[in-house]
């Protein structure tokens, strides 16, 4: 997209902060995303630190470069998020956009010890059929620049990375894909826990569908759901372009 300028980045990230909010997918201000600067392949923009996501705007995402030091903005990010962000973005060339979350959903199936996201039980969860890697392993709070790596590879080529006892890094070729992602994650996991909390077990949809549908999503056709989520902010929040 030769046409994508900075300012269009900025705003796409900064809805995604701002309609986390709307559906509950962010947690105070702990959580972070990040974008490969359109133009720039030195810079990336992230999450300011210490910033509620609804107060995130065009205007005060921080600028990084590759390695994580921050070049630009009102706050910058936190240690956190240059040690999760930062590792995945060199290693994956076509990962434009990464998202880190604590949803309620994603972190309580992660938290059950033997159970991880059936992608054959629902329309949302064939979405990431084959497409989701585990990082068993819970080393306490980020402030070992080497977990990034660690995380980097056991996320390999797959998109969706679960933290055991911790949330979730989605990866995107866009924000809207991204973001779009994330949503149907946290469906998926609800709708699983619904489904299993009196002990039933699923019914299952095809494996040769959820392939399909997983390749379908990995395409994706994000860019006009997540333009229909932004007309929301147009009127609303207006000033996530400030």
């Amino acid at each position: 997209m030769s046409d994508y300028s900075e300012l269009d980045a900025r705003c796409d990230l900064a809805a995604a902060h701002r309609l986390a909010v709307i559906y509950a997918l962010n947690e105070g201000t702990w959580n972070h995303m990040s974008l490969n600067h359109p133009t720039n392949p030195e810079l990336t923009l992230i999450t300011p630190g210490y910033t509620h996501w609804s107060q995130v705007s065009a205007g005060n995402l921080a600028l990084t470069s590759r390695d994580g030091e921050f070049v630009s903005g009102v706050r910058p990010p936190i240690k956190a998020a240059a040690i999760i962000h930062h590792p995945v973005h060199q290693a994956r060339a076509d990962i434009q956009c990464l998202i880190h979350v604590h949803t309620q959903h994603i972190t309580a199936l992660g938290m059950q010890k033997a159970m991880k996201l059936d992608t054959c039980g629902s329309q949302q969860a064939a979405q990431f059929h084959d497409d989701i890697a585990y990082y068993e392993i819970y080393d306490g709070v980020l402030i070992d620049p080497k977990e990034g790596t660690r995380m980097c590879e056991a996320l390999g080529d797959k998109r969706i990375l679960m933290l055991r006892n911790h949330g979730v890094v989605v990866t995107g070729t866009s924000v809207a894909q991204a973001f779009l992602d994330l949503y149907q994650l946290e469906r998926a996991c609800q709708y699983q826990l619904l489904a299993t909390a009196g002990g039933a077990e699923l019914q299952q949809i095809p494996a040769e569908n959820c392939v399909e549908m997983c390749r379908m999503a990995r395409a994706g056709n994000s860019d006009p759901h997540f333009a229909a989520m932004r007309r929301l902010l147009d009127e609303k929040e207006p000033n996530y372009v400030d």
